[in-house]
C-alpha cells in the first residue's frame, strides 16, 4: 500500500473499532461504570494499571480491585484508614500485588490532597509534541510517599526508555473525545496532538507489519517512530490510531 491506501485503511479500522461495542470486551468497561470524574480518572488510572496479560484476567482483577474500594474508589481515596487498606490484603493480578495497591491508594490520596488530583499533573511537563516530560514526572510526584522499591516497576517512566504502555492508554481514555463513546475525554487541558500511541506486542506487530514501525524493541525509540508516523496521517488526533492497530492484531490475528 502506499501512503494514503495505508491512510483509508486505518481510517476504516479505526471507525471500525471505535464503537461502544468496543467498551464490552475492554478493561475501559471498568470506569465506565461511574459518572463522577474523579472516580472515572481513579479506576481507570488502576485499570489501567494491571492492563497486561489476559484480557479476560485483567476484567476480572479490575472488578475485584473496585469491590475492595467500596465500589466508590474516589471516596476509599479520601476516607480510608488502616483496617480498609487491611482489606486488601490477598489481592494479586500477576506482579502486582495488595502491597502495591496499598501504596497505590496511598499516592493517590496524596495526589487529590495535595497537588489537586491527576490531571493537574499530568497537564503540567507537557511540550508542544509530547506527554513523555509529564509522564516522567508524574512518577516523582507518584513515590513522594514512603513506598517499597519493588512497586516502582508498576509505573513506568518513557525517560528511561520505557513505551510507558499503560499510562499512554490511560491518557487516551482521559483526554481523547470524539464522540463515539469510547474514551471519556473529560480532561481538557491536554490537547489530543501531543498524546502517544499505548504501544504493546500486538499494535507493534502491526506496525511492524504495515511498515511504520522498523525498530524492533517496544521501547521509548519505537513510540517516537511511531507516533511520527501516526501524526502524518492524523496531526490533530493520530492516538485514535490506537484502535485500529490493536484491533487488526487482537480481532483479526492481522
Amino acid at each position: 500500500m502506499n501512503k494514503q491506501e495505508l491512510k483509508s485503511f486505518l481510517d476504516e479500522k479505526y471507525l471500525q473499532y471505535n464503537t461502544t461495542d468496543f467498551i464490552d470486551s475492554d478493561p475501559i468497561q471498568i470506569p465506565h461504570r461511574y459518572s463522577l470524574k474523579e472516580d472515572i480518572e481513579i479506576s481507570a488510572f488502576l485499570v489501567s494499571t494491571i492492563a497486561w496479560g489476559n484480557r479476560k484476567m485483567i476484567i476480572n482483577n479490575s472488578n475485584k480491585m473496585m469491590k475492595l474500594l467500596g465500589d466508590s474508589p474516589y471516596d476509599f481515596i479520601r476516607s480510608f484508614n488502616d483496617n480498609d487498606l487491611d482489606k486488601l490484603d490477598g489481592f494479586v493480578h500477576r506482579t502486582f500485588n495488595s502491597d502495591d495497591l496499598k501504596l497505590f491508594v496511598k499516592s493517590l490520596r496524596n495526589i487529590y490532597e495535595n497537588h489537586n488530583g491527576l490531571e493537574s499533573i499530568f497537564n503540567k511537563n507537557q511540550t508542544k509534541d509530547s506527554m513523555q516530560g509529564s509522564i516522567s514526572a508524574f512518577k516523582q510526584v507518584f513515590f513522594e510517599v514512603e513506598h517499597l522499591d519493588r512497586t516502582k516497576k508498576h509505573v513506568s517512566d518513557p525517560l528511561n526508555n520505557s513505551a510507558a504502555k499503560r499510562i499512554n492508554m490511560f491518557l487516551r481514555w482521559m483526554v481523547r473525545n470524539d464522540k463515539q463513546g469510547v474514551d471519556f475525554g473529560i480532561w481538557k487541558s491536554i490537547p489530543t496532538s501531543i498524546l502517544s500511541c499505548p504501544l504493546d506486542v500486538h499494535s507493534g506487530n502491526v506496525a511492524r507489519k504495515l511498515g511504520i514501525l522498523t525498530r524492533k524493541q517496544n521501547d521509548a525509540k519505537a513510540l517516537l517512530e511511531l507516533d511520527t508516523q501516526l501524526r502524518k496521517m492524523d496531526a490533530n488526533d493520530p492516538v485514535k490510531y490506537d484502535f485500529a492497530l490493536f484491533g487488526l492484531g487482537v480481532f483479526e490475528g492481522f
